[in-house]
């Protein structure tokens, strides 16, 4: 998704600075729970949708009536493919897993999102090609995949095999977006980009629940009252996280808001284990270490991070 430039300087102060990261690195890492909650009772296709179309149309009222211009056709051409490879293909991939993959899982196989961007972005004519310590980031990393999702043959680790492999291409889908929006036509304003890409995704999020019957069979008298709450706090405090990393872009140096990937998903392996008594075996905890170490390489300064974000 296109984002402005971060400096290399501060341009606000460290607590302010500090207070938004910690609520990106705690709000986003809870994600992956309260998108398992949410699907517990609700469509997951039909959750995505809902909340998008509200989360993207506040944002898009709010910068329309602030002031920003009217959007060209190009720009909804293209805030319309990214949001469909962002909240369709990645973010709808991940809702659908996680009926069958714990949460923490979820976070540890979505994680390799700036993996794949990297891997992408060589490939590509004119991309960037990576440099020794990324490559050997790219290779440990998935590594830690591939003993991941391994240990399902041996029982060891929860892990759907079709959960599995829908989060591979949810990263896939959530990477090649990332990279579109990089150089893709957009507003100015980070936030009206957002609102569009939201609303897109949104709709066509919704389109597909009912293209797969969710729409027609979804009775909400059985939608659990943690469900109704998970979906809430999606739709209102994940948006605000939002909001929150957007103005660390513009105020932190990137490296700083890059630690975000490799954070959030060990606070949703926490939160996993301890709130949601999912397990963790030996095997996982060495998988995720190489992940995240992985992560970390990939994310060193001279590279912007833009991965993965809920």
């Amino acid at each position: 998704m296109s984002q402005p430039a971060a400096t290399s300087e501060y341009r606000a102060s460290l607590p302010a600075i500090w207070s938004a990261l910690i609520a990106v690195y705690l709000i986003w890492g809870s994600t992956y729970l309260a998108i398992r909650y949410a699907v517990e009772t609700t469509p997951p296709f039909l959750m995505a949708g809902v909340r998008f179309i509200i989360s993207g149309g506040f944002l898009y009222l709010l910068r329309r009536t602030s002031g920003d211009p009217a959007p060209k056709p190009v720009e909804w051409r293209n805030a319309a493919i990214i949001g469909t490879f962002l909240l369709v293909g990645g973010n709808g991939g991940v809702v659908w897993a996680e009926q069958f993959v714990p949460s923490a899982l979820t976070a540890l196989l979505v994680a390799t999102v700036p993996l794949w961007m990297v891997l992408m972005d060589a490939f590509r004519p004119g991309g960037q090609r990576p440099r020794f310590m990324t490559a050997n980031g790219i290779i440990i990393g998935f590594g830690g995949v591939i003993l991941l999702i391994g240990s399902t043959a041996n029982h060891e680790s929860p892990i759907n095999a079709y959960g599995a492999a829908a989060l591979v291409l949810a990263s896939l889908f959530w990477a090649t977006g990332s990279l579109y929006g990089r150089y893709a036509e957009l507003p100015l304003s980070p936030l009206l980009g957002t609102g569009m890409e939201m609303l897109s995704g949104g709709v066509v999020l919704l389109v597909l629940a009912c293209a797969l019957g969710e729409w027609g069979g979804f009775d909400h008298t059985a939608v659990s009252l943690r469900s109704a709450l998970a979906l809430i706090y999606l739709t209102v405090i994940g948006s605000g996280a939002f909001v929150a990393y957007v103005w660390l872009l513009r105020v932190a140096p990137t490296p700083l808001v890059a630690t975000y990937a490799y954070v959030n998903p060990l606070v949703a392996v926490l939160l996993g284990y301890f709130w949601a008594h999912e397990p963790i075996t030996p095997r996982t905890l060495f998988a995720a270490t190489l992940i995240l170490g992985s992560v970390m390489l990939v994310s060193t300064p001279g590279r912007p991070d833009e991965s993965v974000r809920r």
